[in-house]
């Protein structure tokens, strides 16, 4: 399966796109932004290929585009188109990104002798709508428990068949009540809104089912009359509209509170879900699904398109051959080429590579020496730096006062710390210190005792 990008604005500005990516992001935005459509015009060129694929052209006066219908659908229209029919398709835009050419999708086709009803269908969605009955806000969700549901259909209806099956496998517990009206003829969209109004006003269900089963647009055409449009409009009770099948539209499903996709579809959504993760499960399966789908369809037309350019296998062998025989010429040419040039080449490398070698005994040897020489050094440094620390420690001990302490002297310093060099400075009573080799001692000065020698007087 092709993954998928999501192309930003700087993906395609800021970096350089190869041809495929380039188409692959034109693709999605044709597909993400060109809802399912209409297209009216002239078939021309049609080709029904083998694998039961429609290709033609939808033309008119002023211009033309490709459309393919593959099988699946294709069986579904009742009729082969001729060239020069006109016909209406109702087609999704896409590109088929091989050749980047664009073209329609087909999905169904009608011949174009309907297109005035379906106008008539157009004017009155957009009355509605610009009255606001189509507006989201103002709809309201079903009870997800329904005590009682109503059905408003036709009592031969097979859609109330579809209805009472699925409402009786889904929640056996919900009663039922019908209220029959036709759906098809002159007074059926009359009777149809008097049935949701008689249900209104005996206020006995919990939401309606306005359903019917598929047909033409005529066969469905009282479900876009505009007074059964009011009505469901008008109705206190939730509607869920389920008429036709899933690529059938209606003003009805336009202004119901729900649309489902078939009658079946209806009961079911009127019910509560068995769990969300079922219904997340099942969404998710029917888009691997459709996925899956059109990308088998988008490969069988990439088959188709390649088988119309096959080419002959006798041709194809012929290109081979030739391929084979001139790759067999430049292998012969390659042999033949002299050994002497690869050998004189190779002697010469040989020769840079002895001349280019380095010469690992020399340079041990050298390194040994240089290692002695060294250590031979280190020695010597080591013996003169413990000399000096010798001649240094002896001069440090010659200088030490503690030495000359120890031999009887004493430092004598007075009461600021100064130390005392001369007797003369100093005063009878003055206190002194006294530094010892060991410990410190305090002492008083005393004048001078007198000479024995001198007189008295």
């Amino acid at each position: 399966m092709t993954t998928a990008f999501a192309f930003t604005h700087d993906d395609l500005t800021g970096h350089i796109l190869s041809v495929a990516q380039l188409n692959q992001a034109v693709g999605q935005l044709l597909e993400c932004n060109i809802p399912l459509l209409w297209v009216r015009g002239e078939v021309s060129n049609f080709t029904q290929a083998a694998s039961g694929h429609w290709y033609f052209t939808l033309k008119d006066d002023r211009a033309a585009v490709r459309a393919v219908m593959f099988r699946g659908r294709a069986y579904a229209v009742g009729f082969v188109p001729r060239a020069g029919d006109r016909v209406e398709v109702r087609a999704r835009v896409s590109l088929y990104e091989p050749r980047g050419d664009y073209q329609l999708q087909v999905e169904a086709m009608r011949r174009a002798g309907l297109g005035d009803l379906y106008e008539a269908f157009l004017r009155l969605k957009e009355k509605l709508a610009a009255e606001g009955l189509f507006d989201p806000a103002r709809k309201r969700a079903p009870s997800p428990l329904p005590r009682r549901v109503g059905v408003v259909t036709s009592l031969q209806a097979a859609a109330l068949r579809d209805v009472l099956s699925a409402l009786a496998r889904r929640a056996p517990h919900v009663d039922v009540i019908i209220y029959p009206a036709p759906v098809q003829g002159a007074d059926a969209a009359a009777r149809l809104a008097a049935m949701i109004e008689t249900a209104n006003r005996r206020r006995e269900v919990d939401t309606l089912l306005l359903v019917r089963g598929g047909g033409s647009i005529e066969d469905l055409w009282s479900f876009n009359d505009e007074g059964l449009a009011r009505a469901v409009a008008a109705s206190d009770i939730p509607v869920i509209s389920g008429v036709g099948h899933e690529t059938d539209f209606t003003i009805a499903d336009f202004v119901a509170d729900l649309r489902a996709p078939t009658p079946t579809a209806a009961a079911e959504l009127a019910c509560a879900p068995r769990a969300d993760w079922v219904a997340r499960v099942q969404a998710a399966c029917t888009a691997l699904a459709r996925a899956q789908q059109r990308r088998i369809e988008r490969c069988a037309q990439h088959v188709d398109r390649l088988g119309a350019r096959l080419v002959s296998p006798a041709q194809r062998l012929a290109h081979r051959r030739e391929r084979v025989l001139a790759l067999a010429r430049r292998l012969a040419s390659a042999s033949a080429m002299p050994l002497q040039r690869r050998r004189a080449r190779l002697d010469l490398l040989r020769a840079r590579l002895e001349h280019r070698t380095p010469d690992v005994a020399g340079a041990a040897d050298a390194l040994a020496r240089q290692a002695r020489a060294l250590a031979t050094a280190m020695q010597r440094a080591i013996a003169a730096s413990q000399a000096r620390l010798q001649a240094a420690q002896a001069r440090l001990r010659a200088l030490d006062p503690g030495l000359t302490l120890a031999r009887g002297y004493a430092i004598v310093r007075d009461e600021a710390g100064a130390i005392v060099r001369e007797a003369d400075a100093l005063a009878p009573g003055q206190p002194l210190s006294l530094q010892l080799a060991r410990g410190h001692a305090r002492v008083t000065v005393r004048p001078p005792a007198a000479d024995p020698g001198t007189d008295a007087a």
